[in-house]
């Protein structure tokens, strides 16, 4: 039997220490590819905790290690952030951050420092209580680049690390719930080319502008068209960049371009979302080229790991073994959970979506904080996501026997 209460006794005699070390995470900007601080400060965490194991890949990912069981559950975080945006819409410094008798304040705080805090400080108690044994081994990860391209992480960490769990839990923010999925995603581009000349004398041109204003309607109406399923809700597109090109403002354009933000509910993917685009009648019309992003940037390491920017859907049966595990880690501590699903994207889309590695969400802070200003988390959230985690992967492996 699991001493339910001994783990929340547990979690929240480190709530200080946990707070402490997110607040040092913090302190030190980490956006995509300049994450080394965040993950030198979490390595040196994981050494002080007494890991087993623990280092950073060639990408930049710290991983550390706890036990020696057969079975390898892994708990995801990772550990870059969106940049603050307009200085002027933050009431306090982003990166000082603060905190009160339940809350802390700073840029990464809810998406999604305090996920990766909360599962160094589990991997402790499974250690301090003697939940380890000879049926699991827990890996803890601080990835790297996910806001520029959730997933490319563990497609290395897969792929090239040759490291499979069986499987993951994100520790993403899911507002107290436990999440099974999500919709996935896809970079593409529309282009469309023209002939500049004058602007005195337009019509001697083929203004690359106008064509792409008739694409964009039609690409509007078919936002309105896309597919809707019970789960995971419907499918959406949105237009977030233009582009052209042209000699001067006082001629015609003879390029233009737009980047779609294309959501993708259950049924749809990559090839299905390019073909809907190509079969819009303007697309046709004006030979637009249609493509999907690639995403090249190195990381802090200087290691460049291309990829396409597809992100797939990805969702878990809700009796999936690992969703009913944290179903009832969460009960035995704090009663029952809402099973839902997360509204942005996660590196899910590479674990369960290109990899088939199974995948449960259940992390500290809300995911209206992400990417907004005045971000924060709740110190209780932090408590309450090492207490599950800690519980979890022993429920797991007794419910596989």
């Amino acid at each position: 039997m699991i001493d339910f209460a001994a783990i929340k006794k547990a979690a929240e005699a480190y709530k200080a220490d946990m707070t402490a070390f997110l607040r040092r995470i913090v302190k030190e900007p980490g956006e995509s590819a300049g994450e080394k601080a965040h993950a030198d400060i979490i390595l040196n965490e994981m050494k002080k905790l007494g890991f087993d194991e623990a280092g950073i890949d060639k990408m930049g990912n710290v991983i550390g290690y706890m036990g020696k069981g057969k079975t390898l559950i892994a708990f995801d975080g990772h550990i870059d952030t969106v940049g603050i945006g307009n200085r002027a819409n933050w009431k306090f410094d982003p990166y000082e951050g603060y905190e009160n008798e339940t809350e802390i304040g700073g840029r990464g705080t809810s998406d999604q420092l305090g996920g990766p805090v909360a599962a160094v400080y589990a991997a402790k108690i499974m250690k301090d209580l003697g939940l380890l044994n000879d049926k699991y081994r827990v890996m803890v990860t601080g990835t790297v680049q996910e806001e520029d391209c959730d997933g490319l992480c563990w497609q290395y960490i897969i792929r090239e690390e040759g490291i499979k769990p069986e499987f993951v839990v994100s520790t993403e923010p899911t507002d107290g719930g436990i999440y099974r999925g999500h919709r996935g995603r896809m970079e593409i581009r529309v282009e469309v080319q023209g002939v500049s000349c004058h602007g005195s004398a337009p019509e001697r041109g083929d203004n690359a502008i106008y064509k792409m204003g008739e694409i964009l309607g039609e690409v509007k109406e078919l936002n309105n068209r896309l597919k809707t399923d019970a789960f995971l809700g419907k499918g959406t597109l949105a237009v977030s960049e233009i582009f052209f090109t042209s000699p001067s403002r006082c001629a015609v354009a003879d390029s233009c371009a737009i980047s779609i933000d294309r959501r993708l509910t259950a049924g749809e993917t990559d090839k299905t979302a390019i073909a809907e685009i190509e079969a819009l009648p303007s697309v046709k019309k004006h030979s637009a080229k249609v493509t999907m992003y690639q995403y090249d940037k190195p990381s802090y390491t200087g290691l460049v790991y291309p990829i396409e920017c597809y992100f797939p859907t990805w969702t878990r049966p809700e009796d999936a073994p690992e969703v009913q595990a944290m179903v009832k880690a969460h009960e035995g501590l704090y009663g029952k959970a809402r099973v839902d699903k997360w509204t942005f994207s996660t590196n899910g889309v590479t674990i369960m979506g290109r990899n088939g590695i199974p995948c449960v969400g259940f992390g500290p802070g809300k995911e209206a904080q992400a990417h907004a200003p005045n971000e924060i988390t709740w110190k209780d959230d932090l408590v309450k996501c090492a207490a599950v985690y800690a519980a979890l992967p022993s429920i797991y492996t007794e419910n596989k026997e």
